[in-house]
């Protein structure tokens, strides 16, 4: 039994090393973009709708609905990177059904690649939305002594990110791994069937954490200027 792909070594090129995390990473993108062309290549307005093009819309409309509901903004300037992480998490996870398939989010590398998009990303929006000195202010914000605990916050938390999704993918492969070698034929099915939905929650968590800390980083001026109109209402 293989703990992560990462042991699972299918050609070296001198330092280079071609691990089942790097192919199966590889197989879930292309999945992903041939799933992408068969849905809009005939794109309808007007039914019969394809079914692929249903299937999309659904997904979209699920993720544009999760960013506005947190966000309580436009949520299509988050569309692309969020619902870019919950279908490659989602995918990634669910194909775990197929026998041979190692699930690239077993890997901590993985993992922690994606967690390092989203520490990335938080920034990146904060900047864009607030500005330079607006996202920069919110390290300082009770008061300035509060500087090295939001930094080491922000790093702890994407650490976390990283850890969850992979011991949450990882423990249960090995359980069902271990049903498929000692338990009858019915259960490890269930159990199959149990460690997909997981699966499919755990893209879910990742994802909405991911947008949560994009929207506090983004929120946060929006709250201050909310507050200091109130105060001059008050005032006049």
């Amino acid at each position: 039994m293989n703990i992560t792909p990462d042991s699972i070594v299918y050609l070296r090129l001198g330092p280079f090393t071609i691990s089942a995390t790097i192919v199966f990473t590889w197989l879930v993108m292309a999945l992903l973009l041939i799933m992408s062309w068969i849905a809009t290549r005939k794109l309808r307005v007007n039914p019969p709708i394809p079914r692929w093009q249903h299937l999309l819309e659904i997904i979209v409309s699920f993720v544009r609905k999760e960013i506005r509901d947190i966000t309580n903004q436009n949520p299509d300037r988050y569309l692309p990177f969020i619902g870019s992480l919950f279908l490659f998490i989602a995918v990634s996870n669910a194909l775990t059904i197929i026998p041979w398939y190692e699930p690239p989010t077993a890997s901590l590398y993985t993992t922690g690649a994606l967690a390092l998009c989203v520490f990335i990303a938080v920034p990146f929006f904060g900047i864009a939305q607030r500005g330079v000195k607006g996202y920069l202010r919110h390290y300082i914000q009770p008061s300035p002594f509060m500087l090295p605990f939001n930094i080491i916050g922000e790093a702890s938390r994407t650490l976390a990110l990283a850890v969850r999704l992979f011991g949450n993918v990882m423990s249960g492969y090995m359980i069902v791994a271990i049903l498929l070698s000692i338990a009858p034929l019915f259960l490890p099915i269930v159990m199959q069937a149990l460690g997909l939905l997981i699966g499919v929650i755990q893209a879910y968590i990742f994802t909405i954490l991911a947008t949560v800390y994009i929207a506090s980083a983004t929120q946060a001026q929006e709250a201050q200027e909310e507050k200091r109109r109130g105060k001059e209402r008050r005032h006049t």
